[in-house]
């Protein structure tokens, strides 16, 4: 039997891609929104915790997509999906006005009620990963990271390096980050993500 969690995110559909600020949807309701570096896996991820196979595109061509994507649970609550960054063969002008973009988007939407963070657990902590978290600090944006890919790697090189990147936030004066392992294979830590999920859209009181 399904939770009701489950069947809000079941009930995902594409609504519209929003490659300019002036082009997002209305400030209103409740979004959780996805991020991560262009290979990370965020696409897979997405697919995974709705149990929806295709709804995000997966693509083997990093930073592919650059638009701020927009899925409808119902009426008041959505998931976004934000553009894949990290990409070496982008041009520069691109860089820049996805930074302009995603910093406009953390600093001004009200909706916005956390970020999931997707990480390679192999290649944690690049500059656009600290960046992303900046953000998040400094709007006072709810965080969650994933740790992708966690089937590359045994159970105990996984939960050593788990506890090796919570070490590294600290360092950085990110304490107390929430974290976990995950894999979009596997289907690893799907339940504790549509715990966070279901607590920032308000799910978990129906």
């Amino acid at each position: 039997m399904l939770s009701t969690t489950q069947k809000v995110l079941r009930a995902a559909n594409f609504t519209m891609a929003a490659a300019e600020a002036k082009q997002l949807l209305k400030d209103q309701g409740l979004e959780v929104a996805f991020a991560g570096r262009s290979n990370a896996g965020k696409s897979s991820a997405i697919n995974a915790i709705t149990a929806r196979s295709s709804l995000a595109r997966t693509s083997k061509t990093p930073g592919r997509t650059q638009q701020i994507i927009f899925f409808e649970l119902d009426e008041t609550r959505r998931l976004v999906d934000l553009p894949g960054y990290g990409f070496a063969k982008v041009p520069n002008r691109i860089k820049k006005h996805w930074r302009t973009l995603m910093s406009g988007y953390f600093t001004d939407r009200s909706s916005l009620q956390g970020l999931i963070l997707l990480m390679d657990i192999r290649h944690p902590l690049r500059d656009e990963d600290i960046q992303m978290i900046d953000w998040c600090v400094d709007t006072q944006t709810p965080m969650h990271i994933l740790l992708t890919k966690s089937d590359k790697l045994s159970k105990g090189a996984g939960a050593n390096q788990l506890q090796k990147i919570n070490k590294e936030l600290n360092t950085l004066g990110y304490e107390g980050a929430s974290m976990q392992l995950f894999s979009a294979l596997k289907k690893t830590g799907i339940p504790e993500t549509l715990d966070i999920i279901s607590e920032w859209l308000d799910i978990s009181a129906e």
